[in-house]
């Protein structure tokens, strides 16, 4: 027997909340880390940079599981 699939649109709902949940973490946690950076232009612009384009990384599989089709019988 194989496990039940998901409809496309639960899919996306599930993972829509799960996506604006990891960016409220990401948010509060590099927010958070910013106080404890020296005082330093290039620091700065390299952790905005991480924190700007790292949260993509992590949502990929999240996204691409979204993405899929559903399968016709």
């Amino acid at each position: 027997m194989s496990a039940p699939l998901i409809p496309a649109r639960l899919r996306k709902l599930i993972g829509g909340i799960g996506i604006m949940a990891f960016l409220a973490f990401w948010i509060w946690a590099f927010t958070s880390l910013y106080d404890y950076l020296p005082s330093n232009r290039a620091v700065h612009l390299i952790y905005f940079v991480i924190a700007g384009m790292g949260w993509g990384l992590p949502l990929m599989p999240l996204m691409s599981w979204m993405g899929k089709a559903d399968k016709r019988m």
